[in-house]
């Protein structure tokens, strides 16, 4: 009976959520939109609960990661390097315009590398001074993309790449309404299937690898990384795996940026970025993922739907305070209160081990006085019992 009623809540939330996009556009494509952007910091954080959530290295400069696929795909799949190189548009005289089917997987490479990169000077540091280092990290990229349009001009500096092509793919083109039998569906409805499709994706993969070896290791590095090192785990290369396989997520969530936007410049990939991102994974519940989702969505969500509450509230002071800094405003309070009211996050990770008991013995069952455990909890039989014995309590006293 229980598992039936949870495959009917199971595919009820899968109905809500096919059909949510359809019902947005009924009230405007704006809602879509905001929709769209919630699925990439979807993506973006539970790419970062890999490095933050499960191998416990906090990264401050995830955005860096994000920038630089939302870059590799503007450089792609726009006229940018024809049009600056006379050599490159002598080979590709209207630019390269690349499939979805090679964008996504590289992407995701040059993100990983990046990530690597990043963890193997970082090996030996932890805590607040790892976060300096990566924090520096994602400026540096900033300030690189901000400032590369000389002497050869590859970012086009603060001004940014324009006119970057939609997603296009088996003949179907994402930047255009799809007509199907007098029923229309928006360009920003079919970015969110694929966006969906994604994130799909990237839970399934999430939920895997904590569920594997590697998962095992990279909490157990979280945990006491010593303790971890004493067992045998390879510790240098689990981080930079962490790493690396963080980065990758960011890579294709940026690529998706890119194209979804049709425009990419540094300032969206400002410090600001990354701590939403982290926040995102904290307030849903660090290494939790349907709490890490949970999380970037509220946060994702929460500016936009805040306009309506600031708007009439800058207009009932006449003007004197300013929509934006109010929503700001908002946005810290909630946040605070949430981590007043639930410091583990919205939805934190269930505690495992508490309840580990022998079995045939009844939880509360009492113990008689001067005697311990005669074994681990959840063994039947320990090893150096005869069968059919009688368990003998063992004295602290001789």
């Amino acid at each position: 009976m229980k598992n039936s009623k949870n495959l009917a809540l199971y595919v009820l939330g899968v109905v809500a959520v096919l059909a949510l996009p359809i019902f947005l556009q009924s009230q405007g494509n704006a809602w879509v939109r905001i929709a769209d952007i919630a699925l990439l910091y979807v993506m973006l954080s539970l790419g970062l609960n890999i490095v933050v959530g499960y191998a416990g290295l906090l990264d401050l400069g995830y955005v860096a990661f994000f920038a630089v696929g939302a870059y590799l795909y503007a450089l792609m799949g726009s006229s940018h390097l024809s049009d600056t190189f006379p050599w490159f548009k002598a080979m590709f005289p209207n630019g390269l315009h690349t499939s979805l089917l090679i964008v996504v997987p590289l992407a995701l490479a040059v993100a990983g590398v990046l990530g690597v990169m990043l963890g193997a000077p970082t090996l030996k540091l932890r805590g607040d001074y790892l976060a300096i280092v990566t924090l520096g990290f994602g400026e540096i990229i900033r300030v690189f993309l901000n400032n590369l349009d000389q002497p050869i001009n590859i970012t086009n500096g603060p001004k940014g790449i324009t006119a970057i092509d939609s997603i296009k793919f088996w003949g179907l083109d994402l930047g255009k309404a799809w007509k199907f039998d007098g029923f229309t569906i928006s360009s920003v409805t079919l970015y969110y299937y694929l966006f969906l499709a994604l994130v799909v994706a990237t839970i399934i993969i999430s939920h895997r690898l904590q569920m594997s070896r590697i998962g095992r290791a990279w909490m157990a590095i979280r945990e006491d990384e010593i303790a971890a090192k004493a067992m045998g785990i390879n510790t240098r290369n689990m981080k930079l795996l962490a790493f690396g396989m963080g980065a990758s997520f960011g890579g294709v969530s940026g690529a998706m940026f890119a194209a979804f936007q049709g425009f990419v410049s540094p300032e969206s990939f400002s410090l600001m970025e990354s701590v939403m991102i982290v926040a995102m994974v904290v307030l849903g519940g660090i290494g939790h993922l349907p709490g890490v989702i949970l999380g970037a969505v509220l946060l994702a969500a929460l500016p936009e739907v805040l306009r309506y509450v600031a708007g009439p509230l800058q207009a009932m002071t006449d003007g004197r305070l300013d929509a934006s800094i109010l929503r700001q405003l908002f946005i810290a309070l909630a946040m605070i209160v949430i981590m007043l009211m639930r410091p583990r996050g919205l939805w934190p990770s269930p505690e495992h081990g508490k309840t580990l008991q022998r079995k045939g013995v009844a939880p509360d069952a009492p113990v008689a006085p001067g005697s311990l455990q005669t074994h681990a909890p959840g063994i039947e039989t320990p090893a150096d019992e005869l069968p059919g014995a009688a368990s003998r309590p063992m004295s602290i006293n001789p």
